[in-house]
């Protein structure tokens, strides 16, 4: 069964039965003007552990995601008022809430383009709702390193960049990052390999937390973005070399010959 985005939608019907509520509710905003969608994707997702609120309209919606009381925004693209791209490129300006986009124009430049404004991710329509639910769990697995439970705290220091993962901070040149969940998560794994090859598969499943698919562009967005902001940072030039058919590497710089420093200049462990 799948929900296309519109109406005549089938009535979610439980034919196996549903995991009980977990003790911690996620808040997640749902913006789409679809009523139907929205009432079957409330009840859905309730059922397996999310309190779901609901806008219809584009700045309304920008609203409600700008109070921070919501650990997800699911974002339709066509809206009426803001479109959808509108209300999270608005919404980046100031918050860095985890946006799930949901599109039901099937031309992948309108997926880079979210993803290039800040979408964690994107769900082309029409979708089955066990992988909605798949999409929003993995995305707040990634996110869930910014909560003070979260054990491993790492800090790394990398050719003049510097991540701490309990602050959820990023430094580069002594300017400090701007960078979603995503970023945060991609230049961390980049910095533990400094020099080495990682290849996208890797990333795609220890970043985005899913199955390679070599027709999904979103990883390689990612990293654009995060490529511009860290060159923006320090104008260092091409600091994440891309690896043709392979995947990408955090290059290190070279050093003088003659450089006497007593520390590395990189060290990429954690202290």
């Amino acid at each position: 069964m799948e929900y296309n985005g519109k109406s005549n939608l089938p009535a979610v019907t439980a034919t196996q039965p549903e995991p009980e509520p977990e003790d911690v509710v996620d808040p997640v905003l749902l913006i789409d003007d679809d009523i139907e969608l929205c009432s079957m994707l409330e009840d859905y997702l309730a059922r397996h552990g999310f309190a779901v609120t609901t806008e219809h309209h584009g700045e309304l919606g920008l609203h409600r995601a700008l109070t921070g009381e919501f650990s997800i925004v699911l974002l339709d693209v066509m809206l009426p008022g803001l479109d959808g791209f509108e209300v999270l490129r608005r919404l980046r300006t100031s918050s860095q809430v985890s946006v799930l986009l949901l599109t039901a124009r099937g031309e992948d430049i309108d997926r880079i383009v979210g993803l290039e404004i800040g979408a964690d991710d994107y769900l082309p329509k029409p979708f089955n709702p066990r992988e909605l639910l798949a999409r929003i769990r993995a995305i707040l697995r990634r996110s869930v390193t910014s909560r003070p439970t979260q054990p491993a705290i790492k800090h790394l220091s990398v050719a003049g960049i510097e991540l701490d993962s309990g602050a959820r901070t990023a430094i580069c040149n002594g300017a400090e990052l701007d960078l979603t969940n995503v970023e945060f998560e991609l230049l961390g794994a980049l910095m533990e390999a400094p020099g080495q090859i990682l290849t996208r598969e890797h990333l795609t499943e220890s970043v985005l937390d899913r199955r390679f698919n070599p027709f999904d562009r979103s990883l390689d967005m990612h990293v654009s973005r995060l490529r511009r902001k860290l060159d923006d940072a320090a104008s260092l030039g091409d600091q994440i070399k891309t690896i043709r058919s392979v995947g990408y590497q955090l290059a290190l710089p070279v050093l003088p010959p003659s450089g006497s420093h007593s520390s590395s200049p990189h060290s990429g462990r954690e202290h």
